[in-house]
């Protein structure tokens, strides 16, 4: 489960000496405190800080007091929910608890706080914070669990619909006893489709692996990743013979990793330069081995990402905008790679500037054994 925001909370108090004793009071670890020695000072940061767990605010204060800088925050639709406590050292009349009731506080109380009751009043609020941030993590992981069970189905639905059926016309034809000079192109059309299904069958069961064990599971052995780039880049090459692809090598190359994944992701990375790079220019790749703890691999191609696109690169079944007549799979391809690099430990980048899309992967020499997953 990620790890859920910082915990804030909001002090108000027009005397420096009064924040800083307050800040030492309530400072734990996970809490955040903002500081403002004014109503506009606290405007301020509530303008640039969402989800504040609770603002405790000084009653008495010039050009803006606290039940006025109270009608302000609950006056706005991003901060009204914001739980208040006033503190005063003023008058005790009920009129002052009233008025600060009617502004919207939860509590409401008098200089000299005990320092105690303060706390307590302070942790139920940040619990019940904390509490909201889980819950909200939750239903987003329930969200894109259900949307990607929606896209499972309509692959079933649909993408694998299309070579199924190339498959059954082809059979058709063959059945019919056709001219046996078209048998060799109807072999070729069921051969590519099967093949296009296998893939895409690779890629859900992948899918489904990275779920279930919460990562891409690894057999890791020792490598010599100049030769798996290459080995990897002649099976593509075949597949694009009117396509350039340059490669560079250099330094030391070898290290552990699992070699069939590796595979897969310069795989994925070549093809999606194929399949969305300006067919003009060559791919370049380039493999460095130069430094001693990490190896570098490029993928670059002409060419240029829509920024909207950007951040949902690495999504699954997300970014699959074709064009018309296109077969490029299922939108996984990046998904699968950048698990790929995660389970190794190393990290997946792309800058798309400048008319040139590149992708950095940086793998560490030695990857770690994966951490099995916690028991649920």
């Amino acid at each position: 489960m990620p790890q859920t925001d910082r915990i804030k909370c909001l002090l108000v108090d027009d005397v420096q000496e009064n924040l800083i004793a307050l800040e030492a009071l309530l400072q734990r670890d996970g809490l955040e405190i903002l500081k403002a020695q004014s109503g506009h000072e606290a405007l301020e940061l509530l303008l640039s800080h969402t989800d504040v767990a609770l603002a405790l605010l000084d009653v008495q204060m010039p050009e803006m007091n606290g039940f006025e800088l109270a009608e302000l925050i609950r006056g706005s639709e991003r901060t009204r929910h914001i739980p208040l406590i006033f503190m005063t050292a003023g008058s005790r009349e009920q009129n002052w608890q009233f008025r600060g009731y009617e502004s919207g506080a939860v509590d409401f109380l008098y200089k000299p706080i005990d320092p105690h009751m303060l706390v307590t009043k302070a942790s139920v609020f940040f619990e019940l914070q904390r509490h909201k941030q889980a819950q909200a993590q939750e239903l987003k992981e329930r969200t894109e669990a259900l949307r990607i069970n929606e896209m499972f189905m309509a692959v079933l639905s649909h993408d694998l619909r299309t070579p199924l059926m190339s498959i059954t016309a082809a059979a058709t034809v063959l059945k019919r006893q056709p001219d046996p000079e078209k048998v060799g192109t109807m072999a070729d059309r069921v051969l590519a489709s099967s093949q296009r299904m296998g893939r895409m069958i690779e890629d859900l069961l992948d899918v489904t692996r990275i779920r279930q064990a919460g990562g891409m599971p690894l057999q890791l052995r020792p490598t010599p990743l100049d030769a798996l780039v290459q080995r990897t880049l002649d099976e593509v090459q075949s597949s694009f013979p009117d396509r350039t692809i340059s490669s560079i090598v250099q330094g030391d190359l070898a290290g552990v990793w699992d070699e069939d994944r590796l595979s897969q992701v310069v795989t994925n990375l070549v093809g999606n330069a194929m399949h969305h790079g300006c067919p003009t220019e060559p791919v370049l790749v380039a493999a460095d081995g130069t430094q001693a703890g990490t190896v570098t691999l490029t993928v670059a191609n002409g060419g240029t990402i829509a920024p909207d696109l950007l951040p949902h690169l690495f999504d699954p079944f997300r970014g699959r905008h074709r064009e018309p007549g296109q077969h490029q799979g299922l939108g996984l391809g990046l998904f699968i790679a950048h698990q790929i690099v995660r389970a190794h430990r190393g990290r997946i980048e792309v800058q798309s500037t400048g008319g040139t899309t590149r992708f950095t992967v940086e793998l560490p020499r030695v990857s770690p054994p994966p951490t099995p997953p916690a028991a649920r």
